[in-house]
């Protein structure tokens, strides 16, 4: 069975630091560019970033850019997300998904920010 699993979200003060990852079964990440997208309460899924299947282009999201950082280890089939310097705007579930054929979705995790 393929599967994405995101994990590392919770609750964070304003300001503050969280590492989401995503770990991939039944499907080789390596093979896949991968996008993070989150959606907040009461809005639209929005992109936030992308990284190609060699990790060696990464794409952000203006509102993000300069505070969140993609990566990954093929070696490890998992998918991160560095997120610096939270604000409230960034509170939503964080979706992560692998692109092209045979990819596919996680079920996402909560990322909540307080003032």
């Amino acid at each position: 069975e393929v599967q994405l699993a995101e994990s590392g979200g919770g609750l964070v003060q304003f300001g503050g630091s969280l590492r989401l990852s995503c770990e991939a079964s039944g499907l080789n990440i390596e093979t896949h560019d991968m996008v993070w997208v989150r959606q907040g309460p009461g809005k639209g899924a929005e992109w936030v970033s992308s990284i190609d299947s060699s990790g060696r282009r990464a794409f952000y999201a203006d509102s993000v850019k300069g505070r969140f950082t993609i990566s990954r280890d093929n070696a490890k089939n998992t998918l991160y997300l560095q997120m610096n310097s939270l604000t409230p705007d960034d509170t939503a579930v964080y979706i992560c998904s692998a692109l092209g054929l045979g990819g596919a979705w996680g079920q996402g995790t909560q990322v909540n920010v307080s003032s």
